[in-house]
């Protein structure tokens, strides 16, 4: 093993190849007896004495469950695990369903631990919509009715079959929040959330003796960034996190995949070339509402013929535009192009050759007086009497959202027999994403979150990668996604890239059957 010396000396004359780090923190004290070993010290610590804190609390249920031809017993499992710093104090409290298949403890047996994204979502949304033992039941796949009753049912797609199941509230969503000596600022940033959620895992791998079990993560929107950087604090070293903890995992499952840098860099590094490859979803949108002339295309069809103008001659006329360079007459026959491929007239790029997400959702279907989602651009709602809320007045989101808190809270209550003196978190913005860090230690300035993956699956040489992304999906392109992955180098043979007939929640609308076959296939193939 290297000398305390010889690492410090290799972290010295490594530190001009990244961004400045923050200063190491004091020696902390030694570890109470029986302390969990390997802890991080708290940066944030509240003044004044520290209130006893109750035993965490767990709920525990046993239920069956069909899936194809097979009939699971499982057990599930909701409540609290205490995070610790290195002084063996709590600080932070993580909330989680497991979904464990019942019978002796099978060490080969595959375990997926999922979670949502904002920052500042629970995994509700996942847990009842995809993957989890149970899903939300809406009156209609596309357009359903917001007002209760709202139902809740078995799922038949759970990937159950396959893999245990772990379902994590990051700290400051669902019940997860801070306890004893920790602050917000232990949790609420990139390197903070996938320190602590990794040091879950590391938990509960020990509590249910699955350190042997092959290990998958999957995410959600934000979730796509924290399962990218996830593989990084896993592992660990002296460079981040500052201690090993060796946990490698077997696949990653990206959703609303956004993976491009925060700090100083994009998808692509280029500005035009995001902005070009916004236009396939606005097309596809297009597509479905008949706006355009289909021309006997399919959908995968057009999608692909819209996604090599915007990479090649969108691009390079944004470019002239930028410069002052393009002619009158180029910006005409590409303005016929765009009109062509989005439905919109022409006078709306009176202004520009670049129309955003949120103009474009309410021109496309204004002769009939609707406005299309952003989340999900199948759902509509009349453009008239908006609050204008991003989330609350999105069709798609304003829709969909209370049946899914009705359902998971039923299901909690019924199935589970969870019972928590305060409110769930679905989503917490107040406090959580103003708050939120995005400086990054010993990461170039700019370096995107797919970097971290093509780092993960060089060290890994077995990990696999699925990008899944929906067509209809006007927050997180299917095409920005797919650019991200392709410049950080990901080796093509380990990726699985997979587009939908949905949204952002790319198992709503009938693909749920698809989008779980395919996380069964990564399965498959990372193990065999």
């Amino acid at each position: 093993m290297k000398s305390l010396a010889l690492i410090a000396a290799l972290l010295a004359s490594a530190a001009p190849a990244f961004a400045q780090a923050p200063p190491a923190p004091a020696a902390p004290p030694a570890p109470a007896a029986g302390g969990p070993p390997g802890i991080p010290m708290s940066r944030a610590y509240p003044a004044g004495p520290v209130e006893p804190l109750p035993a965490p609390k767990r709920f525990v249920t046993r239920h069956t469950l069909s899936v194809g031809k097979q009939r699971i017993a499982y057990t599930a499992i909701a409540g609290e695990t205490w995070l610790y710093n290195r002084a063996a104090e709590p600080i932070g409290s993580i909330f989680s369903y497991s979904y464990l298949k019942d019978g002796p403890v099978d060490p080969s047996r595959p375990v997926m631990f999922v979670f949502n994204g904002g920052p500042g979502s629970s995994s509700l949304w996942l847990h009842m919509g995809a993957v989890g033992p149970r899903r939300v039941v809406l009156d209609r796949e596309v357009n359903p009715s917001n007002t209760p009753p709202f139902g809740v049912a078995d799922n038949p797609h759970s990937v159950l079959d396959v893999a245990d199941l772990v379902f994590i509230d990051p700290v400051g969503t669902g019940y997860s929040r801070p306890i004893g000596k920790g602050s917000t600022a232990d949790f609420w940033g990139v390197d903070e959330d996938a320190d602590s959620v990794s040091q879950f895992i590391e938990l509960w791998l020990t509590e249910h003796k699955r350190w042997n079990a092959p290990k998958f993560v999957m995410g959600e929107s934000y979730g796509s960034v924290r399962a990218a950087v996830l593989p990084r604090a896993l592992m660990g070293g002296p460079m981040y996190v500052g201690y090993m903890r060796g946990i490698t995992l077997n696949g990653v499952i990206l959703l609303g995949t956004t993976l491009g840098a925060r700090n100083g860099g994009g998808e692509s590094g280029a500005a035009e070339l995001r902005q070009a490859l916004a236009l396939p979803a606005l097309a596809d949108t297009a597509w479905y509402f008949e706006k355009i002339d289909r021309k006997g295309r399919s959908l995968e069809a057009f999608h692909q013929e819209v996604l090599a103008f915007a990479k090649s001659d969108y691009v390079e006329a944004l470019k002239k535009a930028r410069a002052g360079t393009l002619t009158p007459a180029d910006r005409a026959a590409l303005v016929a192009r765009l009109t062509a491929y989005t439905g919109l007239p022409v006078s709306a790029y009176d202004r520009a050759l670049v129309v955003n997400e949120g103009a474009f959702s309410r021109l496309l279907l204004a002769d009939r007086g609707l406005q299309v989602g952003a989340y999900d651009s199948r759902y509509t709602l009349p453009t008239a009497g908006s609050g204008n809320d991003p989330v609350a007045d999105d069709p798609a989101m304003g829709r969909y959202v209370p049946g899914f808190l009705a359902a998971f809270h039923q299901m909690e209550a019924e199935a589970l027999k969870v019972d928590m003196a305060r409110p769930y978190g679905a989503i917490v913005w107040r406090d959580l994403l103003p708050s939120w860090n995005w400086n990054r230690a010993a990461v170039p300035e700019g370096q995107s979150f797919a970097t971290d993956l093509a780092v993960a699956m060089r060290r890994t040489p077995k990990l696999r990668v699925l990008v899944a992304s929906g067509y209809y999906d006007l927050v997180t392109h299917s095409a920005t996604a797919e650019q991200s992955v392709e410049d950080a180098g990901l080796p093509r043979d380990r990726l699985m890239l997979r587009r939908y007939e949905s949204g952002h929640m790319l198992y709503l609308g009938d693909t749920a059957a698809a989008f779980s076959n395919d996380v069964r296939q990564l399965i498959r193939d990372a193990t065999r």
